[in-house]
């Protein structure tokens, strides 16, 4: 899939980065041919939606991205070429997908940088639509949560917290043990102070500026939200 440039370049509408816990959202997990988001494409779609903590539905299909599976990518989730010969093309589904996220707060495993961008460069490409919904990344999450993990990784926070991963590397199974493990590390951030951005509700961090230092919210520049340090 060749990414127009107006997706390519401009990612200005993506949803901000929250960091506190909420108790209703969708998290979603993809799989694609490789881990470029201008030459790859996604094999794989699947969400479960949540309320109050509990899992109320679930969205999961294969994609046929018209073009021959690397094996690198088999090798990693098991997706070969006769499994999506059958499947439908991104156009067909992703808009069940997006109408299953709906406005929801979005919570995945290294999404910010991955999977958000995916579906929201296809998004624009196939219907020049942005996706604005707010993400939680639960790999920022672990990071603060379990700073003493030597690894970040999703097996790998499941397995701390006595998950199981078999059937890891397939999206609704990730997706699965995604939301146990958000679910522990929102127990976990619930005892570890964070300043919260008024403006976006993202974590505002420590910054050094001209006259001292200061809380700037983390999704700058995309929100300008600053707080005194002797206010917190």
């Amino acid at each position: 899939m060749e990414v127009n440039k107006m997706a390519k370049d401009n990612r200005d509408k993506k949803g901000m980065r929250r960091i506190h816990y909420v108790p209703d959202y969708v998290v979603f997990d993809l799989e694609t041919t490789g881990v470029s988001v201008y030459k790859d494409d996604i094999i794989e779609i699947s969400a479960v939606k949540v309320q109050n903590g509990s899992v109320i539905d679930t969205f999961s299909t294969l994609v046929n991205p018209l073009r021959p599976i690397p094996k690198e990518a088999t090798m990693v989730n098991g997706i070969t070429d006769e499994m999506v010969a059958d499947a439908p093309v991104l156009q067909e589904v992703l808009r069940e997908f997006l109408a299953f996220i709906g406005n929801s707060v979005l919570v995945g495993h290294n999404i910010q940088s991955f999977d958000m961008n995916f579906i929201y460069d296809a998004s624009m490409k196939l219907y020049n639509i942005p996706i604005e919904n707010d993400f939680i990344d639960t790999l920022h999450m672990a990071r603060k949560c379990l700073p003493k993990l030597s690894h970040h990784k999703l097996v790998d926070i499941a397995e701390y917290f006595g998950i199981s991963s078999e059937g890891a590397h397939r999206a609704l199974n990730d997706c699965i043990m995604n939301q146990l493990c958000y679910e522990e590390l929102g127990k976990l951030q619930a005892d570890i102070p964070v300043v919260i951005c008024p403006g976006c509700g993202a974590e505002m961090v420590k910054r050094a500026g001209k006259f001292g230092e200061f809380y700037g919210c983390s999704n700058y520049p995309n929100c300008r939200q600053t707080k005194n340090i002797k206010d917190i």
